[in-house]
């Protein structure tokens, strides 16, 4: 299983707490964006062919913002470049506020058969603190309009004052738009965004307030028929997001676009992070990465052991020792023992308990450290 990323790094106003490529003074440079766009997806599928991808995802940005023409070229381009599962999973991230019949009609000829929502918060207060440009009730307009689509919502924890009264009426309001998949992140403040200063103020929640929003909500998704798959991420049974979920399986991926990341041939590469620096290198010939990484076998081991205890499922023992070569439970006893309380393990499986899974960094690292000095 493989996967396209398609970055689209314009939107129309940027909320408080993003820290994303993008460029709400930059939605008139559209079209040179989009040609650079098609010239690097021909580019990579040539170097890429023999494989075949499952699934394609337009994050952003706001990719609902562009003109939906683009879209739809994009998913031309890929069409023609790259060899794409009949049965693909192909998703595109919309903000409420940004779409309407005329797009939907576009999106649906071209192929977008899944629709990732931006709700964040039901509180239209909260949705202007964030400079967020929707409302609650626009939230509902979308999901009418995509009545019948595969549908996931956004949803933030850890927003000022927020209460868990305040999260479920959120959550509630997701699931009157008839959503089968809820990704439920807690608010990061990074350095440099308009939010930070309001961490800084102490005016943000707690890591132990968050941890109990976390719980409540995962609680009320599992009393709505939502089954946590991953730590933030809750879907009925059958929807889940199938592009995350090989990020989490450490299967491989092509980013194309601004900012964009990738995973192919144990090499992980990373675009340009502005605009000018990702076209001009598209318009040289050149591939616009400007980092990249070969994973060694004990930085795979690492990441396969991290990413999978992200999950529901865990970490897969026999999966691992074919992939990596390694002996999981021989190489990682003294990680194991250490951290026994807080795993169910088994001959097959070794995942973090239920009531773990939301301070799982502190457990997974064991393992990092276990790695470094093996």
């Amino acid at each position: 299983m493989a996967g396209i990323y398609i970055h689209i790094p314009f939107c129309r106003q940027k909320c408080t707490y993003c820290d994303f490529a993008s460029f709400p003074k930059e939605l008139g440079r559209q079209e040179s964006y989009f040609a650079c766009l098609y010239r690097e997806i021909k580019g990579r599928g040539e170097q890429l062919k023999g494989r075949v991808f499952d699934t394609v995802y337009f994050g952003g940005g706001t990719p609902s913002a562009v003109e939906p023409q683009y879209i739809a070229g994009a998913m031309k381009q890929i069409g023609n470049c790259f060899a794409v599962a009949p049965d693909a999973e192909i998703t595109l991230e919309v903000n409420p506020g940004t779409i309407d019949e005329k797009k939907y009609a576009i999106y649906k000829k071209a192929g977008i058969n899944r629709y990732s929502i931006g709700l964040q918060t039901g509180f239209d207060g909260e949705l202007r603190r964030l400079n967020r440009i929707h409302t609650a009730k626009d939230f509902l307009l979308a999901c009418s309009l995509l009545k019948g689509e595969r549908k996931s919502a956004d949803i933030l924890i850890g927003l000022h004052d927020q209460t868990e009264e305040q999260l479920l009426k959120t959550i509630d309001l997701a699931l009157a738009g008839e959503v089968e998949h809820v990704s439920m992140y807690a608010l990061t403040p990074e350095v440099g965004t308009p939010i930070y200063t309001d961490y800084l103020n102490g005016e943000l929640p707690d890591g132990d307030e968050i941890a109990d929003l976390y719980d409540a909500g995962r609680r009320y998704l599992s009393e709505k028929g939502f089954h946590r798959y991953e730590v933030s991420n809750f879907a009925k049974e059958g929807c889940e997001s199938r592009h995350n979920a090989n990020y989490w399986k450490r299967g491989e991926y092509i980013g194309l676009g601004v900012s964009a990341s990738s995973f192919i041939d144990e090499r992980r590469f990373t675009n340009a992070f502005t605009l000018d620096e990702y076209m001009n290198a598209v318009i040289l010939n050149k591939f616009p990465e400007i980092s990249s990484e070969q994973i060694d076998n004990e930085g795979a081991k690492f990441e396969m052991i991290m990413l999978a205890l992200r999950t529901e499922k865990g970490l897969c023992v026999a999966e691992f020792n074919v992939r990596t070569g390694g002996d999981f439970f021989k190489d990682y006893a003294a990680a194991l023992a250490s951290q026994k309380n807080y795993l169910d393990i088994s001959p097959e499986f070794v995942r973090i308990k239920e009531e773990y899974m939301y301070v799982q960094n502190q457990i997974i690292s064991a393992f990092m450290e276990k790695s470094d000095n093996f």
